[in-house]
């Protein structure tokens, strides 16, 4: 058992570093310009992958976009009939942005097929320089963004969008290479099926985790009953049941329950025990929203998890 101390004050930090939406509108512009390019570039030359990177880029431009709209939002102050604000607004960004990622990936995969079946001559030295072209704004892009993309989801998304289009300019610059110097054609069609597959491979997991926290699923890094445990722990709490576990957004985990004392203990009592339950939570476990419904001989459910 867990003895009480005496009540403590404490002051849990939810703040997080901010999202500097400058370096957002800097990647949205210069994606904006190698999409245009890359566009007009593939029509000329005949380039299936050159095409296939500038849908990719417009792809990250819509995404950039979504991340900017985002991030602006998420700074909204709360209301009385947004209670939360706009704080899932990046998680939201992280999902749909993660789920382009997969339609584009689809798309060029079928264009490939169809290439393959029909292989056409293409203007390597087109292809060579607008890749290049891509490379070095991708490049500055995913440069601008990786600090942020290290703490927060949406910009995870939005990073993970640059660094993929930089990767596939780069294969489709080996690509214009070897047709330049080799006239192998079909390289172009097989590129972009390989840059479609990093696109699956790389979307797919950000989607599940966004969709992790938009269906309020409890984080894979607690287990409820270990939780139970410590909290059980302390002395005079008799049961802990109905309990709710989820992650609202980057940075806040929330623990609701419901907990059956042994006596019919004072307000001043529960608060003391309420402070030690927010200090476990928050140290042992990165849980900083605590709601703790108390409760003595009431007749309902004590299953620890109970469908609403």
């Amino acid at each position: 058992m867990i003895k009480l101390n005496p009540v403590h004050k404490h002051a849990h930090n939810h703040s997080h570093p901010k999202v500097k939406s400058k370096n957002l509108i800097i990647s949205i512009v210069l994606n904006t310009v190698i999409t245009v390019s890359q566009v007009i570039g593939g029509l000329i030359s005949g380039s299936l992958s050159l095409l296939s990177d500038a849908l990719h880029n417009f792809s990250d431009v819509l995404s950039l976009v979504v991340s900017y709209i985002a991030t602006v939002l998420s700074r909204r102050k709360a209301s009385t009939n947004k209670t939360f604000g706009y704080k899932r607004a990046e998680i939201i960004a992280a999902f749909v942005n993660s789920a382009t990622l997969i339609v584009v990936a689809l798309v060029l995969i079928k264009e490939a097929v169809e290439r393959f079946i029909a292989p056409q001559e293409v203007t390597s030295d087109l292809v060579i320089w607008l890749s290049t072209l891509g490379i070095a704004a991708n490049g500055i892009s995913v440069l601008l963004l990786k600090r942020d993309a290290d703490t927060n989801m949406n910009m995870k998304s939005a990073y993970l969008h640059l660094l993929t289009d930089m990767m596939a300019s780069v294969a489709v610059l080996i690509g214009g290479l070897l047709m330049k110097f080799n006239q192998f054609y079909w390289v172009d069609p097989l590129l972009t099926l390989v840059i479609a597959f990093y696109l699956i491979y790389m979307g797919y997991d950000l989607l599940k985790q966004s969709t992790r926290v938009l269906m309020l699923f409890t984080p894979n890094s607690l287990q409820v009953d270990e939780i139970i445990t410590t909290i059980k722990e302390i002395e005079s709490v008799k049961n802990v049941h109905h309990v709710h576990i989820w992650q609202l957004n980057e940075d806040e985990v929330h623990l609701e329950a419901h907990i059956d004392f042994v006596a019919d203990i004072k307000l001043s009592e529960f608060d003391v025990i309420l402070e030690l339950i927010e200090e476990q939570m928050f140290h042992t476990y990165g849980i900083n929203h605590v709601n703790i419904q108390p409760e003595f001989g009431k007749c309902d459910s004590k299953q620890i998890i109970v469908q609403d």
